[in-house]
């Protein structure tokens, strides 16, 4: 039976370029950010502890890549986590955009498909949760649940307020008005496909404790999007670890300073 952790307490890495740089990185339950100069290795970090666990979240096998990892509880066997990166690079295959959705044409449009998918069975799990809480007779706990959801909508819809987008919230699948017009998440800008890609990530998510890497996310986001990043991460899923690398004093502006690690902090 599959036990998933519910952080990353320490990440150890053997080697982090032939050889040389040894990383031992003691984790902050809540928010983790790396910092430094390019090339230091920030993203090498990242990319080593993510390619250590394959895509079911397995932690068994992270001894054989040179990263050890230590989770709380000690004994678990998986972690559920995502990580989102800052480009919005080209897919290099037409045959796989044509046979999922011929408007998908970056890797951020991708992710928002899957994303889409997402979002839906997290709606009719939340649908099945508050009609279990109404036959009980909990009415309060009911409209709770179906609060997060309404949350999300109106942080979004804030964020997009210069521009005019809204989400239409008489729809499951995540559409936009604009002037009249009504917008597919594939037709946003980079900017906007990075911010609802990041959110969206932490509320399909449920609450349960989950891992976020972010490879300098605040690269094609708004500098006041950036400022409230880390926030409005940690208001949808209280329970998301976050683990990034950053260049931006943006991100940190708004009290998380001391979640800062500098990389020749924790390399020997």
């Amino acid at each position: 039976m599959q036990k998933y952790a519910d952080y990353i307490k320490r990440i150890e890495i053997d080697s982090l370029w032939s050889g040389r740089k040894h990383v031992v990185w003691e984790l902050n339950r809540q928010v983790n950010i790396l910092s430094g100069i390019n090339g230091v290795g920030k993203s090498t970090i990242l990319n080593k502890v993510v390619k250590s666990v394959n895509n079911n979240g397995d932690i068994i096998s992270h001894l054989l890549k040179g990263v050890h990892i230590e989770v709380e509880p000690a004994d678990a066997t998986h972690i559920r986590f995502d990580i989102i990166r800052s480009l919005d690079s080209p897919i290099l295959s037409n045959e796989t955009i044509n046979m999922v959705d011929a408007r998908i044409r970056s890797v951020l449009d991708f992710q928002l498909y899957h994303l889409q998918r997402k979002y839906l069975d997290y709606q009719v799990n939340i649908g099945n949760q508050i009609i279990s809480e109404l036959q009980a007779g909990h009415a309060d706990a009911a409209q709770q649940l179906s609060e997060k959801k309404r949350r999300f909508q109106d942080i979004v819809d804030d964020l997009f307020t210069e521009t005019g987008k809204k989400i239409v919230r008489t729809e499951n699948e995540i559409r936009f008005t604009q002037i009249g017009e009504i917008l597919v998440p594939y037709q946003l800008s980079s900017g906007e496909k990075q911010m609802l890609t990041i959110l969206l990530t932490v509320l399909v998510e449920d609450n349960q404790p989950y891992v976020l890497f972010m490879d300098e996310p605040e690269v094609s986001l708004h500098i006041e999007w950036q400022k409230r990043l880390i926030d409005l991460c940690v208001e949808l899923n209280p329970n998301v670890q976050i683990i990034l690398t950053t260049h931006s004093p943006a991100v940190i502006m708004d009290g998380w300073m001391d979640s800062v690690t500098e990389v020749s902090d924790i390399t020997t």
